[in-house]
């Protein structure tokens, strides 16, 4: 199996949870697709969201909640199956 690192599309604030006081798009563990939301990110009052980009199990959150991120930081990782 191989691992893939999920990456921010675009500088902004990276949020795991689609608001708050609501549970996280995914957990660790947690087993996605490809298009799956895992995260957003917050720029200006706009949101991108953020896809794990290959199938598998969420690994690891390398990017905090609340965390400023720049474009191609590493938010997860996924072993992709």
């Amino acid at each position: 199996m191989s691992e893939h690192t999920v990456r921010s599309p675009m500088p902004g604030v990276f949020y795991r949870c689609p608001a708050p006081g609501r549970p996280p798009f995914a957990e660790i563990g947690a087993t996605v697709t490809a298009d799956q939301t895992i995260g957003i990110i917050e720029v200006m009052k706009q949101f991108a969201e953020v896809k794990a980009g290959a199938p598998g199990r969420v690994t690891a959150f390398i990017a905090e909640n609340d965390a400023l991120l720049g474009p191609g930081d590493p938010v997860a990782t996924i072993e992709a199956g």
